[in-house]
């Protein structure tokens, strides 16, 4: 919005306010007498103007209210699903991220630096191929959200200060199942890639057998056998 400048009116209410002074303290008889007051209020007009102009108390311009910083709008991938995926992926990385600043213990902080890492690539395949989105499910639902409990508790528990047997016992649960989750979390990311690995392992198999028998290499015919993956990763927590 552009803001719209009026005029002010405060240089007449000045003037108006001269000529009443002017007429209770001086004479008004003569023609001098008029002109002198004249060139008062010609002079008094252009003053206040001015003042106004420069962004005087009186009068002035009307300014337009500030702007609002508005947040940028996150870009849709046209998948609702995927869109649900990639905004519940970024509030969990920046939970992740707090936790992260307020836990003091190195070893702890290096494995939510860690699940940050694994997390974002994992949302980011997923972005990239939408058809993956059904195996990230249960990541999704359970097994993320729970993490984030779980170093929840870590964080409040810590930040106490004292020392007890409830609180020590869940502080050495948390940090020994930690290293449990990365890798789990690992897995999952791992599993994405499963079909991929397998196209390519087929590849490789069929271009090798070509060239045996174009006889460009030495090496033996190989089973050209598709193995069928296991697409149920379950992850251990």
């Amino acid at each position: 919005m552009e803001t719209t400048a009026r005029k002010s009116v405060a240089p007449f209410y000045a003037v108006a306010v001269l000529w009443l002074v002017w007429g209770a303290l001086f004479p008004l008889y003569a023609v001098t007498h008029y002109v002198l007051l004249a060139a008062v209020s010609v002079g008094v007009f252009f003053a206040v103007n001015a003042l106004c102009r420069s962004g005087g108390a009186i009068g002035g311009t009307e300014e337009a209210p500030p702007k609002k910083e508005e947040k940028p709008k996150e870009a849709s991938t046209g998948n609702p699903e995927v869109d649900k995926m990639l905004k519940d992926g970024g509030l969990a990385i920046a939970e992740m991220k707090r936790l992260d600043d307020n836990i003091a213990d190195p070893g702890i902080s290096a494995d939510i630096v860690r699940l940050e890492q694994v997390s974002q690539k994992i949302f980011d395949e997923v972005k990239r191929d939408p058809k993956k989105l059904p195996q990230i499910r249960k990541f999704m639902d359970y097994y993320l959200p729970t993490t984030l409990k779980l170093l929840n508790a870590y964080d409040r528990m810590s930040g106490t200060g004292v020392s007890g047997e409830n609180i020590d016992t869940t502080l050495s649960k948390v940090e020994g199942m930690m290293r449990t989750i990365v890798a789990a979390f690992e897995k999952q990311l791992d599993s994405l890639y499963g079909a991929e690995a397998l196209d390519i392992s087929t590849d490789i198999t069929v271009l090798e057998n070509m060239m045996a028998r174009e006889g460009l290499t030495d090496g033996p015919l190989k089973a050209e056998t598709v193995p069928h993956p296991d697409t149920d990763i379950k992850l251990e927590l």
